[in-house]
């Protein structure tokens, strides 16, 4: 596995590999890697010819009072377990290369209305530091595919709108949340929580769980839906941010023509924001 640190040697590399007709994918993420993350590793090796890893904990998606400098970064483990999944180049660059100019007054991308709602109303400007890096990412690669968790709903919705709204030749893939065996969604933020709040954790999931047998049964009533589970949440010991039912498709409210639906929660168990979501196909 090659590790590069800059950007104008990976644009060289992905350059060499199209001379050679190869296709590229690319799996972004933050670091502190874990099984979620090589099960996208796998399914872009099974995609591609080449597999390209980025590591980069974005300052501009973190808020002023947020976790930028507290957020785990493993970066011996990540190295290992990346040589271990056969990934070809791992590029990991530092901020002063994404951000030469520094961050104030940088080009920002934002995608409208769906930055906005959800973690992006709890989270002022966060999905335009996601866009924003994940735009320079795509640019720096130019992967044929780049890979996504479906735990982060909202992140690839948006991710999904940009590559459509800016023309990237590219394919966007959500992959499935990878959990731990009681439901919990894989997480890096997990290991913030002490023991006593990861046995409280599986209740996100349940509750999400619940709430999607409501509406295979037949309920309709959203709005009731979503403050049961709200209230449920913030009764075993949560700071729930929201519950909502949503189409799957834009992110907005359900109507009757909406044929796929998903539930998403955000909620904090002490210093751990965890965010989780369940799919529902209507008939």
């Amino acid at each position: 596995m090659e590790i590069i640190a800059r950007s104008d040697q990976v644009i060289q590399r992905v350059g060499q590999w199209r001379q050679q007709g190869l296709k590229v994918a690319l799996v972004p993420t933050m670091g502190n890697l874990h099984a979620g993350h090589t099960s996208l590793v796998d399914r872009a090796r099974e995609c591609a010819d080449r597999v390209v890893v980025s590591i980069f904990v974005n300052p501009l998606q973190f808020g002023p009072s947020e976790d930028f400098q507290a957020y785990p970064r493993t970066p011996q483990e990540d190295h290992a377990l990346l040589e271990q999944f056969k990934v070809d180049l791992l590029f990991a660059p530092e901020v002063s290369d994404l951000y030469p100019y520094g961050m104030q007054g940088h080009t920002q991308v934002k995608v409208p209305e769906l930055s906005d709602v959800l973690c992006g109303a709890v989270r002022p400007g966060h999905f335009v530091g996601v866009a924003t890096v994940v735009a320079k990412l795509f640019n720096v690669v130019q992967p044929d595919l780049a890979l996504f968790g479906e735990k982060d709903f909202q992140q690839l919705a948006v991710i999904k709108r940009m590559v459509m709204d800016l023309c990237m030749p590219l394919r966007v893939l959500g992959m499935p949340t990878v959990r731990e065996v009681d439901g919990l969604a894989m997480s890096s933020r997990n290991r913030y929580m002490n023991a006593q709040q990861r046995t409280l954790a599986p209740n996100v999931y349940r509750v999400l769980t619940e709430i999607k047998q409501e509406v295979l049964r037949g309920r309709r009533d959203y709005a009731a839906l979503e403050q049961v589970g709200f209230q449920r949440l913030q009764h075993v010991g949560f700071e729930t941010d929201y519950v909502a039912i949503r189409d799957a498709d834009s992110l907005g409210a359900p109507c009757e023509s909406s044929c796929r639906l998903v539930i998403l929660t955000a909620a904090r168990l002490g210093r751990a924001r965890l965010i989780d979501n369940v799919l529902i196909e209507l008939n």
